[in-house]
């Protein structure tokens, strides 16, 4: 039998067949369209029961095999010689919608997403004559909408369809189905919300570089409206909740990204240069000292960390992170999104070892575990080693000093022992203790067979952290000394930072270890302003105090 859709493709969160397209095209676009969007309604039929369900796609499969067939959204697809495979594929997925209500983790979901949107865009790219190489990048920009679809439609997929695409492991990271819904939960939901989001952003940088690889003007302008919309709903989704209420686009969304298809799509430099800046870290003050390629490699460099980083410490399950943390080590041999394509440009320009790269991600791999606890002073040294060591190794190398390796090393080791005291509470939160077993023992703290919370309020913190504290000091004034022998104008982002984190560790001396509410420490709006001075060349970081 046939049915009308429930909807047309002018009221889709993405455009689909726009007045972008060519007119001729255009139409075959359509026929496509109203073929899938009849199986999907099919498939989320609220009243048809699952073997009427079944019974229907199968016969649309079945006219697919027909061009002579009687079923108008089908007939449509044979005369116009348009996406008859594609359509094949995408039934698949509506079938597994008829049956699966649940998923058991992000790989599981991303092959539904294979069959349920990656086809669309391969349909575009075949009717448009564009060469297989686009293919990743239009794979990678429909999966990211499909799960954007995903997030924004939890509440009514689950009411209306008793269906939840995010895998089921990922919602007991929020206590479970039931409490990731609850208002209680908002802070954990939002967490978990916030780590399906990063995957999402990840997608998108996979796809920036689709609108550069078309040779179809009108598709290149179209995957570049649809790109922006992704982002600007990715944006949207990360500042409101899904649940409480529906997070859509808006008509004004839609104006801007059409305007803005008729400018060149952003640059892989660009793209990475605005993840930096969304960061707002004070380490992006001493990139401020550097120049042209140097600051563009240095960006590079401090956005894969933080990529990196972001994995480590998300609301995802400990065997998610560890996924994405080996797609990271196979990104860095096969570069395949905006990040890994700078980062790869940046280990080619500064000769920046593949190895401090790996050291990083074996460091987020420590990091990833549910439970962190290094053993002894040697598991703490391999740890700042893997994390920060490796940043200053490449730092150094970019900065246009690689005779300061050894520097660099020592810094990032003292940059991390900071990092550890300031975030001791915070680290707490996530079931991580950085302070080495050995250390809590030999001042009377039980640091395995207690929670992390128990260790931080424990009356003797403050003298386990004080051999830490006199090894930050020590590093501090052994970078001084060792500057002056070595290149100070190129290694000046490094003196900007040091001025910061040693600003840092008096304030967290000051403040103490000791008492419940221990407020982290910031640097002020004016110690921000004289970083930013200093890495401009107008004013000079004083020397430090000894120790």
């Amino acid at each position: 039998m046939d049915r009308r859709p429930t909807r047309d493709h002018d009221e889709e969160n993405f455009p689909t067949a726009s007045l972008l397209l060519a007119r001729p095209l255009r139409a075959r676009v359509l026929a496509f369209y109203r073929f899938v969007r009849t199986a999907d309604d099919i498939a989320d039929h609220p009243r048809l029961g699952a073997a009427r369900k079944l019974a229907e796609l199968d016969a649309m499969e079945r006219a697919l095999d027909d061009p002579a067939t009687a079923r108008r959204e089908a007939r449509r697809l044979h005369d116009l010689g348009v996406g008859t495979e594609e359509a094949r594929r995408m039934l698949s997925a509506f079938r597994q919608d008829v049956e699966k209500r649940r998923y058991a983790d992000w790989a599981e979901l991303e092959d539904y997403c294979t069959r349920s949107a990656d086809p669309v865009g391969r349909m575009l790219l075949r009717l448009h004559g564009e060469d297989a190489a686009a293919v990743p990048a239009a794979d990678a920009l429909c999966t990211a909408l499909q799960v954007l679809n995903h997030l924004q439609d939890l509440v009514p997929d689950r009411n209306a369809l008793n269906r939840i695409y995010l895998p089921e492991p990922w919602l007991e990271r929020a206590g479970g189905e039931a409490a990731f819904f609850l208002p209680a939960r908002a802070a954990e939901r939002r967490a978990v919300l916030d780590a399906a989001l990063h995957r999402v952003e990840a997608k998108l940088d996979e796809a920036a570089a689709l609108p550069r690889l078309l040779r179809s003007r009108r598709l290149a302008m179209q995957s570049a409206v649809t790109i922006a919309l992704a982002r600007r709903l990715l944006a949207r989704l990360r500042a409101a909740d899904p649940v409480p209420r529906r997070v859509a686009l808006t008509r004004l969304d839609f104006a801007r990204a059409f305007a803005g298809a008729a400018f060149p799509p952003p640059s892989d430099a660009a793209i990475v240069r605005a993840a930096v800046r969304r960061a707002g870290s004070s380490f992006a003050r001493g990139m401020a000292a550097l120049r042209g390629e140097r600051r563009r490699a240095l960006w590079a460099v401090y956005a894969f960390c933080r990529a990196v980083d972001d994995i480590a410490d998300s609301a995802m399950p400990e065997a998610e992170k560890r996924r994405f943390l080996l797609l990271w080590r196979r990104k860095l041999a096969a570069p395949d999104c905006a990040l890994s394509r700078e980062l790869a440009l940046a280990r080619e320009r500064f000769a920046l070892p593949l190895a401090e790269c790996e050291a990083m991600i074996a460091g987020m791999e420590t990091d990833a575990a549910d439970r962190v606890r290094l053993a002894d002073e040697a598991a703490l040294e391999t740890y700042c080693r893997r994390v920060a060591g490796s940043v200053g190794a490449m730092a150094v190398r970019v900065f246009g000093a690689p005779e300061a390796e050894a520097f660099g090393l020592a810094l990032g080791r003292t940059f991390q022992l900071v990092n550890i005291l300031r975030d001791i509470d915070e680290d707490a939160l996530r079931e991580r203790v950085y302070l080495p077993l050995d250390l809590l023992a030999a001042h009377g703290i039980d640091g395995q067979g207690v929670s992390a919370g128990e260790i931080v309020r424990h009356p003797r913190l403050a003298e386990a952290c004080r051999p830490l504290v006199a090894r930050a000091r020590d590093g501090f004034a052994r970078a001084e000394a060792e500057i002056a022998r070595l290149d100070a104008r190129a290694l000046l982002p490094a003196r900007v930072m040091m001025w910061g984190y040693r600003r840092l560790l008096d304030r967290l001396v000051a403040r103490g270890f000791d008492g419940p509410h221990r407020p982290r420490p910031r640097l002020t709006a004016a110690e921000k302003l004289r970083m930013a001075v200093m890495a401009l060349g107008f004013a000079a970081p004083e020397r430090q105090r000894a120790a």
